[in-house]
C-alpha cells in the first residue's frame, strides 16, 4: 500500500501542476468469475466483489489520461479426477491490478458516455492453500494485463457525480498451479477474461 500510494501522490503532483482537470472516483463492484480448462479438469476463479479507485488528468477536452487501481478477494477452485473429483476449494486470491489508461467522453453535460482502456500489470497472491491437496505454498505472480471499460457518468453538479461501468480484464498468458505431490506441474498457459460491473462517485476539480 506504501508503494500505491507513492504512485498516486507521484501521479497527484504531476496533475497539479500540468492540468485544469481532475477526476478521483473511488469505486466498489461485482466481478464474474472464469474457468482454466486443461483437460477434462478445470481451475475455477469465484465470483467476487472489487474496489478501486481512479486518478485522471484532461489532456485534452473530453479525453481523460488515467492510473487506476483495482483490488478482488476471491476464491480459486480445483475439479481434477485424480486430485480432487469434486470441484474444491484450492486458495484464496488477492489480485491487484495496477493500470495506466485513457478514458473517452463522447458528450458533454450531465449525462455523460464513456468507453476506455488501460494496459499495466497483475499481481495474483495465492494464499490459505488447501494443503491436504497440494503439498507446497503457491507463488504469487505478476503478469501484464491490459482492460477495456465502458459506462456513464451522471453529474449531480460540477463537481460531483455518480460513475456507472462495466470492465472486462485481460491478464496476458495466466499461468495454473501444480496439483500434484512433487513441485512442478499443471499449466492451463491461457488467456482468462474476467468481467464485471462497477459504481462509484466522480469528483471533478477544474482549477479554471
Amino acid at each position: 500500500m506504501k508503494k500505491l500510494l507513492a504512485v498516486f501522490l507521484m501521479f497527484a503532483s504531476f496533475f497539479n501542476a500540468t492540468s485544469q482537470v481532475i477526476e478521483l472516483t473511488p469505486s466498489y463492484g461485482y466481478q464474474f468469475g472464469a474457468k482454466l480448462g486443461y483437460g477434462p479438469n478445470y481451475l475455477k476463479i469465484e465470483d467476487s466483489g472489487q474496489f478501486g479507485i481512479t486518478l485522471g488528468i484532461e489532456t485534452y477536452s473530453g479525453l481523460m489520461a488515467e492510473f487506476t487501481y483495482i483490488n478482488m478477494s476471491s476464491e480459486l477452485r480445483l475439479r481434477d479426477v485424480v486430485f480432487a473429483p469434486l470441484e474444491t476449494r484450492l486458495a484464496d486470491l488477492n489480485i491487484d491490478w495496477f493500470l495506466v489508461g485513457a478514458t473517452r467522453y463522447f458528450k458533454q453535460g450531465k449525462v455523460k458516455p464513456f468507453a476506455g482502456a488501460g494496459l499495466g500489470l497483475v499481481v495474483v497472491s495465492p494464499k490459505n492453500e488447501n494443503l491436504e491437496i497440494i503439498e507446497n505454498r503457491l507463488n504469487s505472480s505478476t503478469k501484464f494485463a491490459f482492460n477495456f471499460k465502458a459506462g456513464v457518468n451522471i453529474m449531480f453538479s460540477e463537481v460531483v457525480g455518480l460513475k456507472l461501468q462495466g470492465d472486462l480484464f485481460f491478464p496476458v498468458n495466466w499461468a495454473g498451479v501444480y496439483v500434484g505431490p512433487g513441485g512442478a506441474g499443471i499449466s492451463t498457459g491461457s488467456t482468462v477474461i474476467l468481467g464485471g460491473f462497477s459504481g462509484g462517485l466522480v469528483f471533478r476539480i477544474d482549477k479554471n
